[in-house]
C-alpha cells in the first residue's frame, strides 16, 4: 500500500542539528511577530541539546525574544502591538476562576454556546483577556501561567471553544498568551516561557485541525491561509500536504456544537 510523507516544518530550531562539515547559510533573524526563525552554530547546539520556542511574558501581555542567555548583542525583537481597537475584552478575576465559571467570557463575547457563533463576527474584532488575578501571597512572584487554577479556567475553555485560538488578539500576544496556559513550560529568568516543544508541536497540529474544519463549514474564506498564519504565529509552517489529506476524509464538527 502507497504510504504519503506528511512534513511539519518547525520555523525554530526543535529537530536535530546537521552533522559538522554539513555547509549551512549564514546565521540571520527573521522575525515572524512573537517568534524568530534563527539557525543555531554547532557549539550552541552541544550545550543545549533541546531547543524550545520561547518568550517572554508577563501578566500585562509584552513579550520579548531571547533564544539564547548569553546573546545579549542581538536586536531585541519588537513587543506586541497595542490591543485591537473594538477587541472583545474578557475580564476574569479570583472568583471566576476558583468556581470554573466561563460567564465573564461568554457575557464579553455573546457566546453562549459553541453552536451559536459565528466566525465572522469575532475574525475583524477579535478576543482579549485581562486577568485581574490577586495572590494570597504578596511575595509569590510566579507568571499567571504557572498557577494551576487559572491554567484550569483556560482549559475548560478551551474543551468548551476547541476553535477559540483563531478568533485571538494574535498581534498583542494573546495567542501566545492562550498557548502559555494550556502547554507545558518552564520560566526562565532570561527567556521568558520557553515551552515544551513536542507538546506545543501537539498543540498546533490540534488546533489547525479543528480551526481549519470550523472555518470550512462555516464558508469563512481562505481557511488555509488563516490557519497557516496561526501556527506561523507559534513557529510552525504547515505545508499543503495536511490540507489536501484533510481535504481528502473530512469529519463532522464535534457534537458539542450541537448539544452544549
Amino acid at each position: 500500500m502507497a504510504t504519503t510523507t506528511m512534513k511539519l516544518k518547525p520555523l525554530l530550531p526543535v529537530s536535530p542539528f546537521p552533522e559538522q562539515g554539513t555547509s549551512s547559510s549564514p546565521i540571520s533573524r527573521i522575525s515572524y511577530g512573537l517568534f524568530t526563525s534563527l539557525p543555531i552554530p554547532h557549539a550552541a547546539a552541544s550545550q543545549r541539546p533541546q531547543v524550545a520556542v520561547s518568550v517572554a511574558f508577563n501578566p500585562q501581555g509584552n513579550f520579548d525574544l531571547s533564544l539564547f542567555d548569553e546573546d545579549t548583542d542581538s536586536t531585541k525583537a519588537e513587543p506586541p502591538m497595542p490591543p485591537s481597537e473594538g477587541r472583545f475584552e474578557v475580564v476574569i478575576d479570583n472568583d471566576a476562576v476558583a468556581r470554573l465559571d466561563l460567564s465573564p467570557f461568554q457575557a464579553a463575547t455573546g457566546m453562549k454556546s459553541p453552536s451559536s457563533v459565528n466566525p465572522k463576527d469575532f475574525l475583524e474584532r477579535r478576543i482579549g483577556f485581562t486577568i485581574n488575578y490577586a495572590r494570597e501571597d504578596p511575595g509569590d512572584h510566579r507568571e499567571l501561567s504557572e498557577f494551576p487554577d487559572i491554567r484550569l479556567w483556560f482549559v475548560r475553555l478551551d474543551a468548551m471553544y476547541p476553535w477559540l485560538p483563531i478568533l485571538l488578539d494574535w498581534r498583542a500576544g494573546e495567542l501566545a498568551r492562550y498557548a502559555a496556559m494550556l502547554v507545558p513550560h518552564q520560566m526562565n529568568m532570561r527567556m521568558g516561557v520557553v515551552f515544551n516543544p513536542e507538546a506545543l508541536e501537539l498543540f498546533v497540529m490540534n488546533k489547525v485541525f479543528v480551526a481549519y474544519s470550523w472555518l470550512k463549514h462555516h464558508d469563512i474564506p481562505v481557511p488555509k491561509l488563516r490557519t497557516k498564519d496561526m501556527a506561523t504565529m507559534l513557529g510552525f509552517g504547515i505545508g499543503d500536504e495536511l490540507y489536501d489529506l484533510i481535504d481528502k476524509h473530512p469529519l463532522p464538527l464535534s457534537n458539542q456544537e450541537e448539544h452544549v
